[in-house]
């Protein structure tokens, strides 16, 4: 599965979690040619602070593979992730993130911290970003817009 396709993946989870009234934010795990995890934001519907769309599909991922250890995994992930979301993809030992749009208030994966590949901790993985991050970025600021003028 190319970067982009992936991609579009996330996005589709994004645009479903906007359809449910959360942040339009979408991510898939990849293992191989495969996704074995999908995920989109849902913290109002699960009443859930940890039910972000990264954490959702590493979680079913994980059940996929039969590993919390991610081994050989890329995530794609529509924003950068949080330090939450960072943290868990470290523990989860996934080799690679790829993300679409920079997150400027609270990126960690070097807009705000740098939690991804913090010289510090014991794993690193391949970090690229900007696929599809117009896209991305349109479907954050038409949400966010659309709820300013609710």
């Amino acid at each position: 599965m190319y970067d982009e396709d992936a991609m579009q993946a996330a996005l589709a989870e994004a645009r479903q979690a906007a359809e449910a009234g959360e942040v339009p934010i979408g991510a898939v795990v990849c293992f191989l040619d495969w996704i074995v995890g999908r995920g989109q934001n849902r913290v109002l519907r699960d009443k859930d602070p940890t039910a972000h769309a990264e954490i959702i599909a590493m979680r079913e991922a994980a059940k996929s593979m039969g590993n919390y250890r991610l081994n050989g995994c890329t995530i794609y992930v529509t924003l950068e992730p949080c330090a939450m979301c960072a943290g868990a993809m470290v523990h989860a030992r996934l080799d690679r993130l790829v993300y679409a749009a920079p997150d400027p208030k609270a990126g960690a994966a070097g807009s705000v911290l740098s939690v991804i590949n913090h010289p510090q901790l014991n794993h690193e993985m391949e970090v690229a970003q900007g696929i599809l991050a117009d896209e991305a970025g349109d479907l954050l600021r038409g949400f966010f817009r659309e709820r300013r003028n609710a």
